[in-house]
């Protein structure tokens, strides 16, 4: 019966071209305007890494006076010192972190075979490829050795490899950062998520760094970082040496904690560490104050997906809501409009279940021809947003989840839409209907 009620259902189409075509254009266009803003907050609201998120955790340490405030909601800094993230990455306790931050080089192979060019570059250190489950193509990260000694080594991504030494290897070769000549000796795989989620202090859909060096060549090198830097208090810093001493905040740092052993151990050590810290004078607070937010918490802590795009997703349902109310009214006039012909199929035989059960499957195609119009309405939308806004380049697309997604809330909504119609046409009483004709 199911083919049988989509044959009538292409019948009933073919009579009503006109009705058809603004039924189907209206769902459509709901859909479209739906998708388009769905699809953004989808993909900035999903979880980069589902299958760890709970193991990742944001490090923060408050090491301000107690009075002092800062602008987040927990009045916890969003970064942590470069003294304070040497401590935590030496400190001698089961978990698995690294600090990590921004900075940027001039790219070049000191002849004139390429043009220099600006790369902003990762510093950090080499649990980093562990936590983020950085694949690698060719080569391997740096050994603990090697960072240990502060050799002049880096990897660098697929699409920098490919900039840079074409389609050979990679791996051995040398390359300047500025006036450094480094040794590449990784190729790591290019990241494939639109959320720079190990660092959302600069920018949360900033492109992801396509070379890394380790955290020791700090020192060495005076790097400085290439982001947001906060104090909370007045210093004198007139050299580099200053600037990691003092209490300005400027380095990220995560911990993957596997089990619930290793979170309460953590915590103790942060808690003993701040301390220790108040004892030698750095800060004078009442009880130590930290945050170890594993990744999603973070991500909403620092408000990946804003208010307004929740809202705007809000509004895109009412907009398709609007185009359901019309689209109802349309189907009324023309449920009802055959009610007759409702009524000798009544007379036939035929149950208030079978009647009920060919008006919904109309709805339901006429859902499917809209939700397939919508997504091509979508897909342009999406266009219009990645021309128009930049930053929203990587975010403004459709996976396979909103691709199917469509559809399926196109034929639910016209279902919604058509119940009570196809409730009203079920009333028919087959006596009146015979009578009248």
């Amino acid at each position: 019966m199911f083919f049988h009620y989509i044959d009538l259902s292409w019948r009933s189409f073919k009579r009503t071209p006109l009705i058809t075509i603004l039924m189907v254009s209206a769902i459509a266009i709901g859909i479209g305007v739906t998708m388009t803003s769905l699809s953004v907050y989808h993909m900035m609201s999903m979880d980069p890494m589902p299958h760890k998120s709970d193991k990742v955790h944001a490090v923060q340490l408050n090491t301000r006076d107690e009075g002092s405030t800062w602008w987040t909601e927990d009045d916890l800094p969003q970064q942590i010192t470069y003294q304070d993230a040497v401590n935590l990455y030496r400190a001698n306790v089961p978990a698995v972190k690294t600090p990590s931050f921004r900075t940027g080089y001039s790219i070049h192979f000191d002849d004139d075979s390429i043009k220099p060019f600006i790369e902003n570059i990762r510093v950090t250190g080499l649990p980093f490829f562990e936590i983020f489950d950085v694949q690698f193509v060719e080569g391997q990260p740096w050994t603990q050795e090697q960072e240990d000694n502060a050799e002049m080594v880096t990897v660098i991504s697929r699409e920098l490899s490919e900039k840079l030494f074409g389609k050979e290897s990679a791996v051995g070769k040398q390359v300047y950062y500025d006036e450094h000549l480094f040794r590449v000796i990784g190729v790591f795989d290019n990241f494939n998520h639109h959320i720079k989620y190990y660092d959302l202090t600069n920018g949360h859909f900033n492109s992801h760094e396509r070379a890394f060096i380790p955290f020791s060549l700090t020192v060495p090198l005076e790097i400085n970082n290439w982001g947001n830097t906060n104090g909370w208090k007045y210093q004198d810093i007139r050299t580099f040496e200053d600037k990691l001493q003092s209490e300005q905040h400027w380095v990220q740092f995560w911990s993957q904690l596997d089990n619930p052993q290793e979170f309460q151990a953590y915590q103790e050590y942060l808690t003993n560490y701040l301390i220790e810290q108040e004892e030698k004078g750095r800060f004078e607070r009442e009880a130590p104050s930290f945050g170890t937010r594993d990744l999603t918490d973070y991500l909403d802590y620092m408000g990946v997906v804003t208010e307004d795009n929740r809202v705007l997703v809000a509004m895109s349902f009412m907009f398709l809501s609007v185009c359901l109310a019309n689209i109802l009214g349309l189907l009324l006039g023309k449920f009802l409009k055959r009610v007759p012909e409702v009524g000798v199929r009544r007379a036939l035989g035929a149950s208030k279940r079978d009647v009920f059960a060919q008006h919904v499957v109309e709805v339901s195609m006429l859902g499917l021809l809209g939700g397939l119009l919508g997504i091509a309405l979508a897909q342009l939308g999406l266009w219009g947003v990645r021309t128009t806004y930049s930053y929203y380049s990587e975010l403004a697309t459709m996976d396979l989840t909103m691709l199917f997604s469509a559809p399926i809330i196109a034929i639910s909504a016209c279902i919604l839409a058509g119940l009570f119609p196809a409730y009203l046409v079920c009333k028919t009483n087959p006596a009146i209907c015979l009578k009248t004709q």
